[in-house]
């Protein structure tokens, strides 16, 4: 691999986060808060890093990148993200260590919604919409958005592209990866502009709709209020929000297709109507069970189960209310959304809604195979052939995943975390959730766990992100081999 490429583009992604950074410097001018030197400081830091990186690796490369190469630009371009990203948190003195800092960061760009703080409204504006504006760029990647902005990195752009989204399949909508981030990119601003009208509308003051525009849309949970969307106790908010968290766990070339014209293009499509039979059938039950066992209100039990299943399985990790004092078997199904999660080629985390379709698919089909062992079958989806490559390539993925959570689970118990935090926290931050059960509960936070747990934490964030092979690859002798 050319290392000296790979940090060459890494610094125009550098550049780009610092260019960022106008955004909460300007809002912070304008409420006039404490956190504009800071802010300043942190752009000027990034930018200059950027263009060290830019000019420093320049040389004579040859602008065709590898599979590999795009692997580790990816890696590298999200842990810079982290890195730089947390910056604004410590020198406005938001925590007292980096590593609260730099989770804080990471949790925003792997939009995972985990948070260390413990009084979130007393930040000042500017922070607060670095905050929210770090899950909003995390959401579609940086990686995207520097394909779309950045033609000199259309070619080959394909090896960032296939890093950044390693879906099953990739969705190319034009022949030019460029011009899908810049199309993926559009339909993403422009649901983001529909949200905060909406919110306005409502009464929701500007600053607020653009931070929970940028959270929902990002699947990312950030809040500007301690009590997230609960603090708001509208029923309308409620509604906009639920909308909104579904169509960013939808697969966003849909919304292309839709916006082309092709109304049904939803409903023809498997994963969207497994994802919605998921997303009716676990606020169905979640619904019953809070009505005969905590809420006895029907309309109650189905506005908080249906905002707490859709914020969960998109792995947004907005909250209305503390579900952990819901009945075991609701926390049990909120429990296995944060690893089932969103549609692919979504914002959202998790383990995605078509692997757990093919693979539900595959064993059903094994099954069949032992009762009629001569027949010849074949795995389709949407009539098309689903090759056994990509079914062990998913296979892999899953047993990647699991083992991963349960390793990262036991390392975090042994640290002296309870069970239940212990595998709540690690599920939460492997599919990018935010909120777990025990003390990273709803009403709780992260800064309970551990000061080396908060690194294991970070690591699963940008494993759940880049969906496990990215960052394991690195770890594999054979990836820096010639």
């Amino acid at each position: 691999m050319r290392i000296s490429y790979a940090l060459h583009l890494l610094g125009i992604i550098i550049i780009f986060l610092g260019l960022a950074m106008i955004a909460p410097l300007f809002i912070s001018l304008l409420y006039k808060d404490r956190s504009s030197w800071a802010l300043l400081k942190a752009l000027l830091v990034t930018i200059f890093s950027g263009f060290i990186l830019y000019f420093f690796f320049r040389g004579k490369n040859h602008r065709v990148l590898t599979h590999r190469e795009g692997i580790g630009i990816v890696a590298l371009g999200w842990v810079s993200a982290g890195l730089f990203g947390a910056l604004p948190f410590f020198f406005a003195g938001t925590f007292d260590t980096f590593v609260d800092a730099l989770f804080e960061s990471v949790s925003g760009f792997t939009t995972t919604g985990a948070s260390v703080l413990v009084n979130i409204e007393s930040l000042p504006k500017g922070i607060l919409f670095w905050r929210s504006l770090t899950q909003w760029l995390g959401g579609m990647g940086i990686i995207v958005l520097s394909l779309a902005i950045l033609p000199f990195l259309g070619v080959g752009g394909m090896q960032l592209y296939k890093a950044e989204i390693p879906a099953p399949v990739v969705d190319k909508l034009k022949p030019r990866i460029s011009e899908t981030a810049k199309l993926l990119w559009k339909v993403y601003v422009l649901i983001s502009a529909m949200e905060v009208l909406l919110l306005c509308m409502g009464g929701m003051d500007i600053f607020d709709s653009l931070c929970h525009t940028f959270d929902t849309m990002a699947t990312g949970g950030f809040s500007t209020k301690n009590a997230s969307i609960g603090h708001y106790k509208s029923v309308y908010f409620d509604c906009i929000i639920i909308f909104f968290m579904l169509m960013a766990g939808v697969n966003f070339s849909l919304h292309y297709q839709l916006l082309k014209g092709h109304i049904t293009t939803f409903w023809k499509n498997p994963e969207f109507r497994f994802f919605m039979m998921l997303v009716a059938f676990f606020t169905a039950t979640v619904t019953l069970n809070l009505y005969t066992h905590h809420f006895h209100n029907l309309p109650q039990s189905l506005r908080y189960s249906a905002f707490q299943v859709c914020s969960i399985i998109t792995t947004t990790g907005y909250t209305t209310t503390d579900f952990e004092k819901w009945p075991a078997l609701s926390r049990s199904i909120l429990f296995i959304c944060m690893f089932i999660g969103a549609s692919a080629g979504s914002t959202g985390g998790g383990i995605k809604c078509l692997r757990i379709m093919l693979l539900l698919k595959h064993s059903y089909r094994e099954l069949f195979r032992i009762i009629h062992p001569h027949a010849v079958t074949q795995l389709k989806l949407a009539g098309k052939v689903v090759s056994a490559e990509v079914i062990n390539s998913i296979w892999g993925f899953f047993v990647l995943y699991l083992g991963l959570f349960v390793l990262a689970s036991f390392m975090l118990a042994a640290m002296g975390v309870d069970l239940i935090s212990s595998f709540s926290a690690v599920a939460a931050s492997i599919g990018n959730v935010g909120p777990g059960l025990g003390i990273v509960g709803p009403a709780q936070n992260y800064s309970h766990i551990p000061y080396l747990g908060k690194w294991l934490l970070i690591l699963c964030m940008l494993l759940g992100r880049l969906e496990i092979y990215t960052i394991i690859i690195l770890f594999v002798p054979e990836y820096w081999k010639k």
